[in-house]
C-alpha cells in the first residue's frame, strides 16, 4: 500500500506540470503584453514559461520539450522554421558530439576501467586513501566522459570493495558501517566535481559556451574554461574528501585487508593492454592536448584557425578510420557504438540555445533585467551569493542542463542591468548547477549510487547539505578572483556588446 502511494505521488508532479504548463501558456497568449514589452517578446515569455514548467516537472522527456520551439516559434509568428532550427546545429553541439565519440571509444575498449583499476591499485588500502583514489578516478574520467557513464563504470568496482568489507576482513565494525557509505558518495560527488573542470565535462558547461557566443559574441575556449573550472573542481574535491573521511564519517587509519586483492583480480581479468586500448589512449591524449594547446597552435599556424569544435569532430571522426584489426575490418569505433551517442542531450542544447536567442532578439532579456533592477541596491557579491544558492536549490529538484537553459538568460540580463559584465553572473550560475549534492534526484550520479542500496536519504543529506553551502562559498570566491583574472572582468564595468 505504501509503495503504491509513493508511485502515485511520484507521478503527480509530471501531470501537474503537463496541465499547468499548457494552461499558463494559453492564458499568457490571451492577455495583453505588459507595458514596455512587445507582443513578440510576450509570446517568447509564454514559450519560456511553458518549457521551464515542462523541464522542471519532467512532464514529458526533456529532449521532447527542447523540440517545442520548432513548431511553436513559426506558429506564433516569431520566426521562420529555417531560422529557428539554426541553433540546433550550433558549433558547441558538435564539440560535445566529438567528445562523446572519443568517450564511447574509451568505453568500447574498456580503457577507462583500466585507468580506474590502476589508480586504485596504487591508492593503498587505508580507508582515506581508498576514498581519495575512487574520487580521483571518478573526477578525472568525468572531465572527459559523462559523469553518468563514469559513475556506472565505477559502481561495480566499488561494490566489489564493499563486498570485501562486508565479509568481515577488516579491523573494526565501525569501518564496515561507514566506509561503504563514504565510498558510494565519493563516486557521485567526485564525478560531479570533476565535470566542472572542462567544457565537455558536463552539459551545462558546453551550453554556457554556446549561450555566451550566441548572445554576447563572447568566445570561451577550452583552456579559458579550464582555467576557471579546474581550480573550483580541485577545491570541491578536497572538501568532499575531508567531509567523507574526517568530518561526517570517522574511517580511522587501519588498512582494509582484501581490498588490494579485489583490485588485482579485476586487473588480471582485464588481461594485457590491448591494441584497441593503446590506440584509443593515444587518441584521447591527442584530443586533450590539442584542446589545451589550441591558442598556441593558432598563433604558430594562423591559417588554420582551429576551433575546439573542429578539433573535437576531427579527432572523434578519426576513431572511425583508425584500424584495430585491418584484416577483420575492426576499427576503434563503429556505428553500433556510435548509436549510443546521447542525442537527447544534444537536442536539449539546441532547444535551450534557441530559447535564449529568442529572449535576446525580442528584447525580453532587457525587460527582465529592468524588472530586476531594484536588486541594484545590494552589492554585486551579495547578488552572486544569492543567485548561486538559488540555482543550487533549484538543481536539487530538476535537471542541471534544464536549469542552465532556463536560468542563464535571466542571469545575463540581470548582470547587464546592474552594469556588470554578463559573465559576472552567468559563469557562477553555470558552476552552481554542478554543486547539487543533497538529494538523490539532483543528479544522475547521485541517483545511481543511491540505488545501490548502501545509502539512506539521511546519509546523502547529511553530507550534501554542507557541500551545498561550501559550493556557494567557493563558486562566489572563484568568481571574484580567478574568473575576473582569466576574463579580464572589472567589477562595475560592463563591456560594449
Amino acid at each position: 500500500m505504501d509503495e503504491n502511494k509513493a508511485v502515485i505521488k511520484s507521478n503527480r508532479l509530471p501531470k501537474i506540470g503537463w496541465v499547468s504548463g499548457i494552461v499558463l501558456f494559453l492564458f499568457m497568449l490571451q492577455i495583453p503584453a505588459p507595458e514596455g514589452l512587445s507582443r513578440d517578446a510576450w509570446c517568447v515569455a509564454a514559450l519560456a514559461l511553458l518549457m521551464a514548467t515542462l523541464w522542471i516537472t519532467e512532464a514529458i522527456p526533456l529532449p521532447a520539450t527542447a523540440l517545442l520551439p520548432i513548431p511553436l516559434v513559426p506558429l506564433l509568428g516569431l520566426s521562420s522554421v529555417k531560422e529557428t532550427v539554426v541553433s540546433y546545429s550550433h558549433p558547441i553541439i558538435f564539440l560535445f558530439m566529438g567528445g562523446f565519440i572519443v568517450a564511447l571509444a574509451m568505453e568500447r575498449w574498456k580503457l577507462h576501467q583500466r585507468i580506474a583499476l590502476v589508480v586504485l591499485r596504487f591508492s593503498g588500502d587505508r580507508p582515506s586513501f581508498l576514498i581519495g583514489g575512487f574520487m580521483a578516478v571518478s573526477a578525472f574520467l568525468s572531465m572527459w566522459v559523462s559523469n553518468t557513464a563514469t559513475t556506472l563504470m565505477m559502481l561495480p568496482i566499488a561494490v566489489s570493495v564493499v563486498a570485501t568489507i562486508k565479509s568481515g576482513q577488516i579491523g573494526n565494525n565501525q569501518i564496515a558501517t561507514a566506509l561503504p557509505k563514504a565510498l558510494m558518495l565519493s563516486l557521485a560527488y567526485g564525478a560531479s566535481a570533476g565535470g566542472m573542470a572542462t567544457l565537455v565535462g558536463t552539459p551545462p558547461n558546453a551550453f554556457f559556451a554556446g549561450f555566451v557566443k550566441e548572445t554576447y559574441g563572447i568566445e570561451v575556449g577550452f583552456l579559458d574554461w579550464m582555467a576557471v573550472g579546474l581550480p573550483i573542481s580541485l577545491l570541491m574535491l578536497v572538501m568532499i574528501w575531508l567531509m567523507l573521511t574526517k568530518i561526517i564519517f570517522n574511517l580511522g587509519k587501519d588498512p582494509i585487508a582484501g581490498v588490494r586483492t579485489v583490485i588485482d583480480q579485476q586487473l588480471r581479468a582485464q588481461g594485457k593492454l590491448s591494441r584497441g586500448e593503446m590506440l584509443v589512449g593515444g587518441v584521447f591524449v591527442t584530443l586533450a592536448a590539442m584542446w589545451i594547446l589550441r591558442p598556441w597552435i593558432n598563433t604558430v599556424f594562423p591559417d588554420l584557425q582551429l576551433s575546439d569544435t573542429v578539433i573535437g569532430m576531427t579527432v572523434g571522426l578519426a576513431t572511425f578510420l583508425i584500424p584495430v584489426d585491418w584484416r577483420k575490418g575492426v576499427f576503434l569505433m563503429d556505428w553500433d557504438w556510435g548509436k549510443k551517442i546521447p542525442f537527447g542531450i544534444l537536442l536539449l542544447f539546441g532547444g535551450g540555445l534557441t530559447l535564449a536567442s529568442l529572449i535576446q532578439k525580442t528584447g525580453l532579456s532587457i525587460w527582465i533585467g529592468e524588472q530586476l533592477g531594484s536588486l541594484a541596491i545590494f552589492p554585486t557579491i551579495v547578488i552572486v551569493l544569492a543567485m548561486v544558492l538559488l540555482v543550487i536549490l533549484i538543481t536539487e529538484l530538476t535537471s542541471n542542463t534544464a536549469t542552465t537553459a532556463t536560468f542563464l538568460p535571466i542571469a545575463g540580463a540581470l548582470a547587464i542591468t546592474l552594469g556588470e559584465h554578463p559573465l559576472m553572473l552567468v559563469i557562477p550560475a553555470t558552476l552552481a548547477v554542478s554543486c547539487a549534492f543533497m538529494l538523490p534526484v539532483a543528479t544522475p550520479p547521485n541517483a545511481i549510487v543511491f540505488s545501490a542500496g548502501y545509502l539512506s536519504q539521511k546519509d546523502m543529506t547529511r553530507v550534501g547539505f554542507g557541500l551545498n553551502i561550501i559550493g556557494v562559498i567557493f563558486v562566489t570566491l572563484v568568481a571574484y578572483t580567478v574568473m575576473m583574472w582569466v576574463f579580464g572582468i572589472e567589477p562595475g564595468v560592463a563591456p560594449e556588446l
